[in-house]
């Protein structure tokens, strides 16, 4: 299985490791011998196209970032309208999250929902580039929230049921270096699209993505994943509706630390980059485009390098200890940036962020699973998660820029600085360690030796 930048993955560990997965009993409503890490083969093809999936996903997400705001303000719109459309995104996606992980868990195709994801964000690409108008882009924004929405959970789904439990860290692992290199290529193209063309040409792009998207998505075969594992692997006689999923994520003590030590990284985490590049814009007018391209680019680059590296360590040292990393990362960075904003500094404080965010982003699936394993309620449970980032990200943006507006920037960033440091002892005190004794490596070298 060749790698973007070359090489092969070697699948020894994902067969070797299969068979040591230990699961709550399950209902038989998955074909029995799937039930079985043993009797399940694990297809090159299908892992080859969850790699390239995640590439293209990534890809055709891109163009719905910063470009929109300048593919708008190209064609008239006020920043007031800007802001508003925005806005709407936010407000629907917020909403989305909940509901629709929970029909991620009741639909067992997760190829055919991902598929939906894409078609819709190139739908609304479309929509966006060739009718420019409000109403039109207000429905194409809801569009992109719900489908924005359905791939995370998705690609976290057909992982899990395509790898299982025990692997599921690994797996993560590469999902965030596609996903890593998919964001730094699109954008760079996106650039040099708008740059030699327009930045219309950028949503014609974006709707063009869905091809390669939808061909990788087709290497994967649907008998490969195990859709009861898919949803978190159900415990026999579990009851599978609203009530039962809430009742999951309520009464687990586990996943509400985790959800709280989520939402306190987002509000230190999601201000950071917005204050600094307005910063930079009043005293560095010159250099600012340059320096915050540099601060998009270079973590990408990080989480492609490090993020297998932080997949294999979730599983050695478990979950715990990067949970800290990632805080101890977002901490150094807050601070730093509260003391100096020139642009050297500004990019090499900035590379932390991609510590932060491949540790975080195989952490949050990974965890989950680990926490609500047996109860059917895996996407339900990443639309919860997803909710405490919109709200933490929310307060982030709003608190941040009130104390930048009122005290200085470097009071925004000390503000940041402490919620880094809130979470960090929020998750040293009370985080548990939630990777199960039976994936720990001494009683894997137990199972082999047996």
């Amino acid at each position: 299985m060749t790698l973007p930048g070359g090489g092969r993955l070697d699948d020894a560990p994902y067969r070797s490791a299969r068979a040591m997965e230990a699961r709550p009993p399950i209902s038989s409503a998955s074909t029995p011998q799937r039930n079985s890490l043993t009797a399940r083969h694990l297809n090159s093809r299908s892992l080859a196209g969850l790699d390239w999936f995640a590439f293209f996903m990534a890809d055709i997400q891109t163009g719905w970032g910063p470009f929109v705001a300048a593919y708008l303000t190209s064609v008239g719109w006020t920043q007031l309208d800007i802001g508003l459309i925005l806005t709407i995104g936010t407000l629907t996606a917020l909403a989305l999250q909940i509901p629709i992980g929970g029909l991620v868990d009741r639909v067992p195709n997760k190829l055919f929902l991902a598929a939906l994801a894409i078609a819709l964000v190139s739908g609304s690409a479309l929509l966006l580039a060739l009718w420019p108008v409000f109403s039109v882009v207000v429905a194409a924004k809801v569009l992109h929230a719900f489908a924005s929405c359905l791939l995370g959970p998705a690609l976290a789904a057909i992982s899990l049921g395509l790898v299982g439990h025990e692997l599921l860290s690994v797996r993560l692992g590469r999902n965030a270096r596609y996903l890593s290199l998919g964001n730094a290529i699109a954008a760079g193209a996106m650039g040099a699209v708008a740059y030699y063309f327009s930045n219309q040409t950028i949503f014609f792009f974006t709707a063009a993505l869905a091809i390669p998207t939808f061909l990788a998505l087709a290497q994967i075969r649907s008998r490969d994943i195990d859709r009861n594992v898919a949803r978190g692997g159900v415990i026999a006689g579990e009851p599978l509706d609203w009530r039962s999923a809430l009742r999951s994520v309520a009464r687990n003590p586990a996943f509400l630390i985790f959800a709280g030590a989520v939402l306190l990284f987002q509000c230190a985490n999601a201000a950071t980059m917005p204050i600094m590049a307005g910063l930079l814009t009043i005293h560095e007018p010159q250099t600012a485009p340059l320096v915050l391209s540099i601060c998009i680019f270079g973590p990408q680059f990080v989480v492609a390098a490090i993020a297998p590296w932080a997949g294999g360590k979730a599983q050695d040292w478990g979950r715990r200890p990067l949970l800290v990393l990632c805080f101890i990362a977002l901490s150094i960075r807050c601070a730093a940036f509260a003391i100096t904003s020139e642009p050297y500094a500004v990019v090499a404080v900035q590379l932390f962020d991609g510590i932060s965010a491949a540790t975080l982003g195989i952490l949050v699936p990974l965890i989950i699973a680990d926490v609500m394993r047996g109860t059917g309620h895996f996407n339900f449970a990443q639309g919860v998660i997803g909710a405490a980032v919109g709200i933490g990200a929310s307060l982030s943006t709003a608190l941040a820029g009130y104390i930048a507006d009122g005290f200085g920037a470097s009071a925004a960033f000390l503000f940041l600085t402490g919620a880094a440091v809130t979470g960090l002892v929020f998750v040293v005190g009370l985080m548990p360690e939630t990777r199960p004794a039976a994936q720990r490596p001494d009683v894997g070298l137990r199972l082999r030796e047996h």
